[in-house]
């Protein structure tokens, strides 16, 4: 920092160049773009469809609207778009709404500028201060977007009448930067007049005093699209202010969705717990959200977030812990018997369209659904037909939360068709935990294709599977 100018003059002699932040953001972006690189990080699913809308926006240097349901990453993509302001930013020293040295905003700018000239202290902002963000709510005020009258200020001797007595609120403070509304549509109809008078006629009037806010701000909202268009009050002006309206989605296939859990799912390490998680207990449960998101039985207005997909990943690792540390074991591996856990974390994360006491059912049956289309896709039931024929003798297997890894694995070696299935879903991983995890998996596959018989007690954490 100490090699940057430090006064308005050394900013003139060093070349700098004051841009808009629209040009700015454009400018990064142009360069991203040349690079073939994305605009924003760790969002998956959006390179063919959302990302080349938002990019369409910057360039156009257009204020943008997401519409979308809830968990699809709205938020995530406002607050990555930081990375496209210049990382430094020179403001009049001591400026609240980072007033340009070239253009001074506020009182206490202009003044300092009149009276030290060239020799302005500056003071440098870093990109992450550059944003403001704000939960629409219907008790959001003019106070907390635009300013108040600071009464402290008031009783210090100052008049009504001087701009020094005002307290900037959020939009002001984040002047020359990024200033994203959630959930906007719940912004009362008055403040909404508000902040587009500051962003539109770049003025305001509080407690009667009329204040003059030229500010340069580019504005990102989202919004849930039925609240958009419908029950949502929004003042049509402000809907007309946004150059961009970018519909948002969820993942469009399992295969995103799970790479979304591997990326966001916090592991569970330490205490000499060795965690592995098969590909095929992850599909099952990206393939659950998928299903709900179909299902006549779930809100979808409400939609079915991909943070369910993240919670319903750590509650499967999370009781594969449980039931590790109670059998002293070390390895944890989620089984199909652990399935059962996700019922808790489900039925908080979606709208069921069904009396109370039918919820655990539903949720029930979608689990089974996704376990059953997930073993279609990885295995061919006419191979498994020698597992089956192993069944007939009246051989009963025992699987659940009591059975430890290494009995689930000596039925690989009695059942020498089982133990080929085994390979194709694990290939050579032969950690007893992992073998006895799609153990588990071919057997629920084989009686939810009606191939064997079930016993399971009500809580699904124990079976015993037989010939039919």
């Amino acid at each position: 920092m100490s090699s940057r100018p430090a006064t308005i003059g050394q900013l003139r002699e060093s070349g700098w160049e004051s841009l808009p932040v629209k040009e700015e953001i454009r400018r990064n972006a142009v360069a991203r773009i040349r690079a073939g690189e994305p605009l924003v990080e760790a969002v998956l699913g959006y390179e063919d469809t959302v990302l080349p809308q938002l990019e369409n926006a910057i360039l156009a240097g257009h204020d943008v609207i997401f519409l979308g349901e809830r968990g699809q990453a709205k938020t995530r993509m406002i607050r990555s778009l930081t990375e496209l302001l210049d990382e430094w930013m020179p403001i009049v020293a001591g400026s609240e709404i980072n007033d340009d040295p070239y253009a001074p905003v506020s009182h206490h700018a202009r003044s300092m500028i009149a009276e030290h000239g060239d020799d302005t202290p500056l003071e440098w902002v870093h990109r992450d201060a550059r944003y403001g963000e704000k939960l629409a709510t219907p008790d959001t005020s003019i106070a907390d977007l635009i300013g108040e009258v600071d009464p402290i200020k008031v009783a210090e001797g100052r008049y009504l009448s001087d701009e020094l007595t005002l307290h900037y609120g959020l939009v002001p403070r984040t002047n020359r930067g990024i200033f994203a509304i959630n959930e906007l549509p719940d912004l009362a109809e008055r403040i909404q007049v508000g902040l587009l008078n500051v962003l539109e006629e770049r003025d305001v009037q509080i407690r009667g005093f009329k204040v003059r806010l030229p500010l340069d701000v580019v504005l990102f909202a989202s919004a849930n699209p039925e609240d958009y268009t419908n029950r949502g009050r929004m003042i049509t002006p402000l809907k007309d202010r946004f150059g961009a309206q970018i519909r948002t989605h969820y993942p469009l296939d399992v295969e995103t969705e799970m790479a979304i859990v591997e990326q966001e799912v916090v592991p569970l390490t330490g205490d000499g717990l060795d965690v592995a998680v098969p590909d095929f207990m992850t599909e099952i449960v990206a393939t659950l959200s998928h299903l709900a998101r179909s299902s006549p039985k779930v809100n979808q207005r409400s939609g079915v977030s991909v943070r369910l997909t993240v919670t319903n990943q750590e509650t499967l690792v999370a009781n594969a812990a449980r039931r590790a540390l109670r059998a002293g074991e070390d390895e944890v591996v989620p089984r199909v018997s652990d399935l059962a856990a996700l019922a808790a974390s489900t039925s908080g994360k979606v709208e069921l369209d069904t009396l109370d006491d039918e919820g655990g059912e539903v949720i029930e049956r979608l689990v089974l659904a996704a376990v059953l289309q997930v073993f279609r896709d990885r295995l061919d039931l006419g191979d498994l037909r020698p597992v089956v024929e192993a069944f007939e003798d009246g051989t009963v297997v025992h699987t659940g939360e009591d059975v430890a890894s290494a009995d689930e694995v000596s039925l690989t070696r009695d059942i020498p068709a089982l133990r080929d299935a085994v390979v194709s879903l694990v290939g050579e991983d032969e950690r007893p935990g992992v073998v006895a995890s799609a153990v588990e998996f071919v057997l629920e596959g084989l009686h939810l294709s009606k191939r064997l018989n079930k016993d399971a007690d009500h809580r699904g954490t124990r079976a015993s599977y037989r010939s039919r």
